[in-house]
């Protein structure tokens, strides 16, 4: 067996933009390690991963506070044994899998064959590039059928859902054998098959010896055999231990993991107190990349009505979401009534009363924007600002940015913000529109606890003025309130009980 990787950082930096994100971090990683990587959104947690692969540089000038001696010199430094490793071939030994990955492939639309993808694992690079040898092809086929996705291998990596999509890019970096993992929050987006089948996946890992850091933000996603924990506050070490059984407890009541987060059940609102008809959906079929997401759908959603849409992971729920925004059209057949937008209306009208957020929406803001503009644009439902902003753009985008305390970042680009302070933008986007309909996919994914209290306060105010659809894995991610809720199953939707979060 071969000798494995040692990390070891000292007083190390990174700045982004005017702001330094990580400030004098040590941290020795030893092989054979499990870490869980914590704290709160903007903490720094995807940055230190970054840093730990080689995908991003420590930055040098940045005054030192760490006043403990320098026994291996300052910087990021690899080692095997006593040995070191130069970056080239540290890279080789450390696989990185984070969100953005997942967002680079929707935007410049590759879409490869599963098969491939995981291929081009092995060739570590993001297209494939040459033939795969029968050897290889014999490797990924391995690895598919571990990770579960064996009959998913000949399907278009776009057309998977988002958890089977986060599944298969595991799969890629899998393949490599390498001797870290760095995984940044890997259970977003899962249902519970799939988290089941992602424990399964690390804990053949875990058995194999395999290291690995994996940020999370509940306990649930810390995965099983993880021993050890480093805590990030503000870009600085807070706490870096053997990780104790009270960790995870304070995980579970911050995540509102605990009894207090289930769920109870709510009557249905009686049909004589609904009002209007908002959304009317008639025999409406669904396919996407010629395949069938749903089929003969017929649901109603009447003013003062607030829906949860569950499913798992491929049942439509995000393409359910895309057909009611307008991004995607009913097959021959089917209609749907908009309230106030007879047919032959404009989408664009539309869309410009109903805020919207999802993930793919967050893959799209790569683009070279203000925070500010971001926000700003959701006034105008364009992707950034064609024209300079006006003086009811400014207030607006001010307003909400500072209610989501995002003034501070407001001149950065998306790309310098935390995954989860980027999915706050986004929604502080959607507000800015002051929307009559809030479409949300998963809009909680990301977000620390105390964020997603924030926001379920925020959601719980203003459904009392806006209709809202939500589409959830985690029932305790439900503001209160909400009255109806669409099951998404085998591609049928079934109305069940209304349920509301406590």
């Amino acid at each position: 067996m071969r000798e494995r990787l040692a990390i070891l950082l000292h007083a190390v930096s990174v700045r982004r933009g005017h702001k330094w994100v990580l400030s004098d971090i040590c941290w020795r990683l030893r092989p054979g390690e499990r870490w869980a990587l914590l704290g709160d959104n903007g903490a720094g947690k995807t940055q230190l991963l970054k840093l730990l692969s080689g995908d991003v540089w420590p930055t040098p000038g940045k005054e030192r506070t760490v006043r403990s001696p320098r026994p291996h010199g300052s910087g990021r430094t690899y080692r095997v044994g006593r040995l070191p490793v130069d970056l080239i071939d540290a890279k080789a030994r450390v696989a990185y899998v984070g969100a953005e990955l997942q967002d680079k492939y929707a935007r410049y639309g590759w879409n490869l064959r599963v098969r491939d993808l995981v291929a081009t694992g092995l060739h570590r690079t993001d297209l494939l590039l040459r033939p795969v040898t029968t050897s290889e092809a014999t490797r990924v086929a391995a690895t598919l059928r571990a990770c579960g996705l064996r009959r998913h291998a000949g399907r278009q990596f776009l057309t998977l859902s988002y958890g089977q999509k986060r599944l298969a890019l595991l799969a890629r970096v899998l393949v490599q054998h390498p001797d870290w993992l760095l995984l940044d929050e890997p259970y977003n987006g899962l249902d519970p098959a799939y988290r089941r089948r992602m424990d399964a996946v690390l804990e053949a890992a875990r058995r194999r010896g395999q290291s690995w850091v994996v940020s999370a933000h509940r306990a649930a996603d810390v995965p099983r055999g993880t021993g050890r924990l480093l805590e990030l506050a503000d870009g600085e070490v807070r706490a870096v231990r053997r990780m104790l059984a009270a960790d995870l407890e304070r995980l579970s009541t911050r995540a509102g993991e605990s009894a207090g987060g289930a769920v109870r059940k709510r009557a249905r609102t009686p049909a004589a107190q609904a009002g209007t008809a908002v959304l009317r959906l008639s025999k409406v079929h669904l396919y996407v990349e010629y395949r069938s997401v749903l089929r003969n759908l017929n649901w109603q959603v009447r003013k003062g009505e607030h829906w949860a849409v569950y499913g798992a992971n491929g049942s439509g729920k995000s393409s359910l979401l895309k057909l009611l925004y307008g991004d995607l059209s009913p097959a021959l057949g089917g209609r749907i009534e908009r309230s106030g937008f007879p047919e032959g209306t404009s989408l664009t009208e539309w869309k410009r009363q109903v805020g919207y957020v999802s993930a793919e929406l967050q893959g799209d803001y790569a683009i070279d924007v203000t925070v500010f503009d971001l926000v700003a644009s959701g006034r105008h439902s364009s992707i950034g600002l064609v024209d300079e902003p006006t003086a009811q753009d400014r207030r607006v985008a001010a307003r909400w940015l500072k209610f989501f305390g995002l003034l501070a970042a407001a001149k950065s680009r998306p790309r310098e913000l935390s995954y989860g302070q980027l999915r706050r933008a986004l929604i502080a986007r959607a507000m800015a529109a002051d929307p009559r309909m809030l479409l949300l996919d998963e809009p909680l994914t990301g977000l620390d606890p105390r964020q997603r209290a924030m926001m379920k306060r925020l959601l719980e105010t203003l459904m009392r003025r806006l209709t809202l659809i939500i589409a959830v894995h985690h029932p305790e991610d439900l503001p209160r309130g909400m009255t109806h809720a669409l099951r998404l199953h085998n591609r049928r939707g079934y109305e069940v009980d209304s349920h509301s979060a406590t």
